[in-house]
C-alpha cells in the first residue's frame, strides 16, 4: 500500500508547518482534513475531502486512492486526533506521522508552566463522570472539553464533591485573534461562557493556613478530624501502610475508615490507584468527609453503607485494611477471602485478643500465610516539666498473605 502522509497543522497556521510538510502538501494529489485545516491551502490544486465526526468515509477514500494523499490533522496527529483511528483501520506500515505543536503544549508555554508532569484527558466520549474522576487523581492536568462537559460544568461538578482547590487556566481560541488567557480558579469558571475552542488547565493546589499538605507519610494524628480515639495513630498508620505492600496501580478497600486517615496515606501512596473507604458511623463519616475535602484526597472513593453487604458492588481488591468490623469481622473476612486474587493481601489492626484471636483462626483455617506484630506506642508528653512517657493501648498488626 502507498504511503499516507498524516501532517499536523500548528498554531500559527501555514506559517507553522516545517519545509518538508510543505513539500508534501505541494506534491499531493488529494488533501483530506477539517474545514479550518483546508482552509490553510486555499491554493490546492487537487481533489479535497473535508472530514466530519464519522470517519468512515475517510478510511474507504484513502483505501481506493491511487495518488498521493495527505491527511491534515490539529497539531499533533497521535494526540486525540485522527492518527489512532487511522492506525486502528490502516496498515501501520501504510502511515506516515508528521507531528505538529499541539494546542495543549501552546497552552502551557503560554502560561510558563512545564508539562513534562501533566496529564491528558479529552471529554469528549468520557463524559463529565470519568473527566472529574482523572481531574481528581491527578494534581496537573490538561482537559480539552466539549459542548456538553464544558469548563464551567466541569468546575460545577468539582465543586458539587468538595473539590475546590484548582489554580484553572482557560486558554481559548488559541493561535487566532480572539486568542484569550484566563487564569482564575474555580468559582471564577462558573462565570465564564467559553468558547468553543479550548483547553483547559488544572492545577491542584493544596489549601492555605495549614489546611492541607502535600504527600507525606505519618501525618500527625492532631491533624485529622476524628471522633476521640478512633484513629489509627499515626505509628501504627506507618506500619499498617508498610505491611499493606501497597503499588501505585493498586485496589484497596479500606473497610471500617473511621477518620480516614489509613485511605488518606494509602491514596497518597497510590497516585494511579483507587481506595474505597467504607465506613457506616454517622459521627466518624462527618469527620470522614471534613479529612477527605481537607488532604485534597485524589481517589478515595467513599461508601457510606455497611459491610460485607456493600462489597458486592466493589471492584475486586488487591489489598484489604480492616480497622474496624462492627461485630461482623468473620463476615467481612469470608468476602475479602473470595475476591482477594492470590498473593492479596489483608492487614487488620486488632486492639482486643477477642479480634486477635477470631481473625488469627480465620487466616490459619483458610490457608493464608499469617504474620502479628505487637506495637506498644509511648510518647512523650508535651507542656511538662519533665520528660514523661504516656503509653497507648497496644496494637496487633495481623498481616495475612493469600496462597
Amino acid at each position: 500500500m502507498k504511503t499516507i502522509y498524516v501532517i499536523g497543522a500548528g498554531i500559527e497556521g501555514q506559517e507553522g508547518f516545517s519545509r518538508r510538510a510543505l513539500e508534501l502538501v505541494s506534491h499531493a494529489d488529494m488533501l483530506i482534513g477539517g474545514a479550518r485545516q483546508l482552509a490553510l491551502f486555499p491554493d490546492f490544486a487537487g481533489q479535497t475531502l473535508t472530514t466530519g465526526a464519522n470517519l468512515a468515509p475517510v478510511v474507504e477514500c484513502l483505501e481506493k486512492s491511487t495518488g498521493k494523499v495527505v491527511v491534515l490533522a490539529s497539531g499533533d496527529p497521535l494526540f486525540f486526533g485522527i492518527g489512532r483511528y487511522l492506525l486502528r483501520n490502516l496498515p501501520e506500515t501504510a502511515l506516515e506521522f508528521v507531528p505538529n505543536v499541539s494546542s495543549v503544549q501552546y497552552a502551557f508555554a503560554k502560561i510558563r508552566e512545564p508539562w513534562d508532569d501533566a496529564v491528558f484527558v479529552s471529554a469528549l466520549g468520557r463524559g463529565m463522570k470519568g473527566t472529574v474522576d482523572q481531574v481528581v487523581a491527578h494534581d496537573k492536568i490538561a482537559i480539552l472539553t466539549d459542548e456538553i462537559n464544558t469548563p464551567r460544568a466541569i468546575a460545577a461538578e468539582l465543586m458539587d464533591r468538595g473539590r475546590s482547590g484548582y489554580t484553572a487556566y482557560l486558554c481559548e481560541n488559541l493561535g487566532t485573534s480572539d486568542e484569550a488567557i484566563t487564569h482564575t480558579d474555580l468559582k471564577g469558571l462558573l462565570d465564564i461562557d467559553a468558547a468553543a475552542l479550548n483547553v483547559l488547565i488544572l492545577i491542584k493546589e493544596y489549601e492555605a493556613g495549614g489546611q492541607g499538605a502535600g504527600p507525606c507519610l505519618g501525618i500527625p494524628d492532631e491533624d485529622f478530624a476524628t471522633v476521640k480515639k478512633l484513629i489509627t495513630r499515626e505509628e501504627v498508620r506507618a506500619i499498617t501502610l508498610a505491611k499493606l505492600r501497597l503499588r501505585q496501580d493498586m485496589t484497596l478497600w479500606d473497610i471500617g475508615a473511621g477518620s480516614g486517615s489509613v485511605s488518606i496515606e494509602a491514596d497518597n501512596l497510590m497516585p494511579n490507584g483507587r481506595v474505597f473507604a467504607v465506613e457506616r458511623n454517622p459521627q466518624c463519616l462527618r469527620h470522614l468527609k471534613d479529612n477527605l475535602r481537607k488532604f485534597n484526597s485524589r481517589n478515595i472513593t467513599l461508601v457510606e453503607e455497611e459491610a460485607p453487604a456493600c462489597l458486592d458492588d466493589l471492584p475486586d481488591p488487591d489489598r484489604v485494611f480492616i480497622g474496624g468490623s462492627g461485630g461482623r469481622l468473620w463476615q467481612i473476612l469470608e468476602a475479602a477471602d473470595g475476591r482477594l486474587p492470590t498473593g492479596g493481601r489483608v492487614v487488620l489492626n486488632a486492639v482486643t485478643l477477642d479480634t486477635l484471636k477470631a481473625a488469627t483462626e480465620f487466616f490459619e483455617n483458610t490457608g493464608y500465610e499469617l504474620e502479628v506484630t505487637t506495637v506498644n506506642i509511648s510518647r512523650t508528653r508535651p507542656l511538662t516539666d519533665y520528660k514523661m512517657f504516656e503509653a497507648f493501648n497496644p496494637v496487633f498488626v495481623l498481616a495475612a498473605v493469600k496462597v
